[in-house]
């Protein structure tokens, strides 16, 4: 296999191929939702050029990998025939996996008894930002999921993801010592 050209002038209509044949304009809701997936990607890769630690950087890594095979999934029609059988699909129970992570990180942090502002050290408040960016990909998938056909694990991983990423921050944050900022309402 060659070299990937970087550029092929196909998109120059204002369309864009999907993986599974065929294609759509770039403002399609299957292309935002991917879109929005691999910005959440992106972002993280920014996360972890703050310098997280160790343990972090490396589930930050994984989630990585994962959100390039959600990227995939969404960016081939549940009907898709050419290629299809060269998808890497999210598997079921993608969610579920995060869930461990989510209750090791939170065993060892102090119990919520407010809402947290978002912010703390760079990588924390990166993490924050990086929640809200998982958020709206999961709004995106939302929609997508009412309109064509989207795995229902999509929308799971995303929700869950979201809740991971909460975490790491709290987690980011009292790693580097910096304490919580409590919201209070006025």
């Amino acid at each position: 296999m060659g070299p990937v050209p970087i550029y092929t002038g196909g998109g120059d209509r204002g369309e864009t191929g999907l993986f599974g044949g065929g294609r759509v304009s770039k403002d399609d809701l299957r292309v935002e939702a991917y879109g929005a997936v691999d910005e959440l990607n992106a972002f993280l890769g920014l996360v972890r050029a703050t310098g997280l630690p160790g343990e972090l950087d490396a589930l930050i890594a994984r989630i990585q990998d994962s959100l390039f095979v959600l990227g995939a999934d969404l960016a081939t029609p549940p009907d898709a025939t050419v290629r299809a059988d060269r998808v890497v699909r999210l598997e079921a129970g993608a969610a579920k996996a995060l869930e461990p992570e989510i209750d090791r990180l939170d065993a060892v942090l102090p119990p919520l008894r407010t809402f947290i502002l978002p912010g703390g050290s760079p990588a924390g408040a990166a993490l924050h930002l990086a929640r809200t960016v998982c958020r709206r990909a999961e709004r995106r998938v939302v929609t997508l999921s009412r309109r064509s056909g989207v795995s229902p694990e999509a929308i799971v991983y995303l929700n869950r993801l979201s809740d991971l990423l909460f975490v790491i921050a709290r987690s980011a944050n009292a790693q580097a010592g910096i304490p919580e900022a409590p919201w209070s309402p006025r």
